[in-house]
């Protein structure tokens, strides 16, 4: 039986066919390629990036509210504790080490939330500079919707500046008052006199102010921009929005810069004879050169 040129020809496609494999993504036999975990196969997209963004800056938002709360605390002074004259915010930062315990030794619970809250600086960091490499790779990848430049022109465009700024003051922060390094006056435990101690000194004290106008920037765009990558805009809301990221942003921007203020002012003065030797800071040493 003879084939004419036309049946040659077609079996020649059909087997060119077969032999490159299926064409599609559906064709593919199942297990034949592993696929991501969902959670780092939605980060590999430019949403799910900015889900993340949107997560760690709420958590950031928190820290950084709550931080500010805390620290409101110089300002009450002298109390008495347990029959000690101690300031309030050094038997502030005492209650935090002694946080879940005996559920978890002296001071664990602190890390855990100090490691949790770096984790998510880090992963912000990433979110940022890889949303950035895929707007530069492809085109401009837009938010859920469009964003209203009049509202947040300035702080939109120089998110990228604030952004390092504050993880740099942030590193300076953690050195100065956390682990003593840049602070010549530092006392383990002597919160109130640290301050004193650090923001006493001018150069320092225009440091903090200009990196808390940053950081008040920062937050002012950041707010305004997470209801957009989360999903949560309505135009009917876009005042609200706006209203929220402004006054959360002022009244970060105005606690944090009034401690430097004050302090140079001299409404925040560390006196020594105002306290008794206090057991906190005995307690904090001794836990800290336990093996």
């Amino acid at each position: 039986m003879c084939w004419s040129r036309s049946h040659a020809t077609n079996f020649w496609a059909m087997s060119q066919t077969l032999s490159r494999g299926p064409v599609s993504g559906t064709a593919v036999k199942a297990g034949s390629r592993r696929r991501k975990p969902f959670l780092l196969d939605l980060y590999g997209t430019a949403v799910g990036k900015k889900y993340v963004m949107a997560i760690t800056g709420i958590m950031g938002i928190g820290f950084v509210v709550g931080h500010m709360v805390g620290n409101l605390k110089v300002y009450l002074g002298v109390v008495e504790e347990n029959g000690e004259l101690v300031y309030d915010i050094d038997h502030y930062a005492h209650f935090l080490r002694e946080l879940l315990m005996p559920i978890l030794p002296y001071g664990y619970a602190l890390w855990i939330l100090r490691i949790g809250l770096i984790a998510a600086i880090v992963l912000h960091l990433h979110a940022a500079y890889s949303l950035t490499v895929l707007n530069r790779k492809a085109r401009p990848v837009r938010y859920q919707s469009a964003r209203d430049y009049q509202v947040a022109s300035f702080a939109s465009r120089s998110m990228r500046w604030t952004g390092i700024l504050v993880v740099l003051f942030i590193a300076w922060h953690l050195a100065d008052l956390t682990w003593g390094w840049l602070n010549p006056d530092y006392v383990y435990g002597e919160v109130y006199r640290n301050i004193d101690a650090s923001l006493s000194r001018v150069p320092v004290a225009i440091l903090y102010i200009a990196a808390n106008i940053a950081l008040g920037i920062h937050l002012f765009h950041g707010m305004w921009s997470l209801f957009q990558s989360m999903g949560w805009n309505n135009p009917r809301f876009n005042k609200w929005r706006r209203s929220i990221a402004t006054g959360l942003a002022t009244v970060v921007v105005v606690g944090n810069v009034s401690f430097p203020i004050m302090t140079l002012a001299g409404v925040i003065e560390y006196d020594e004879t105002a306290v008794t030797h206090s057991a906190y800071v005995e307690a904090d040493v001794v836990e800290t050169e336990t093996p």
